[in-house]
């Protein structure tokens, strides 16, 4: 980007604002209709099951992470991380009422165990390494 002249650099960076923006608006809007869709086969179903409460955290996440985003500009990495153990959390509580063999729930569990030190170590690099802001 070095070569393009600066009012097309700056167009440039203005339109990748505009998509990713719209984007975010697209990520935030899926994720209610969504929660909707869910609302709705829970009410049908009379029954509200942990597998459903576990999509519900990380439909919030989701959204957490696009709020945090507008506010910062940033992307905090450990929000995917946070997504991710509920996802495999959940996908354990489902499918461990099926077949779901000793090793792939040691594997899955490991998975989140893996990802929860990741978070740690994060975490650790945040407070004991901060960033220079300048």
């Amino acid at each position: 980007m070095k070569n393009l002249p600066h009012s097309s650099n700056s167009l440039l960076i203005r339109a990748l604002h505009w998509v990713e923006w719209l984007g975010l608006v697209l990520i935030a809007g899926a994720t209610m209709v969504a929660i909707g869709q869910e609302m709705v086969l829970m009410v049908n179903r009379r029954e509200v099951m942990l597998h459903d409460i576990l999509l519900f955290f990380i439909y919030l996440e989701i959204l957490t992470m696009v709020g945090l985003y507008f506010q910062s500009g940033k992307l905090p990495i450990r929000y995917p991380l946070y997504i991710a153990m509920v996802a495999i959390a959940r996908h354990i509580t489902i499918d461990s009422m099926t077949e779901m063999d000793g090793w792939t729930m040691i594997g899955l569990s490991t998975a989140i165990l893996v990802l929860a030190l990741a978070v740690l170590v994060i975490r650790y690099g945040h407070i004991h390494l901060p960033y220079d802001e300048g």
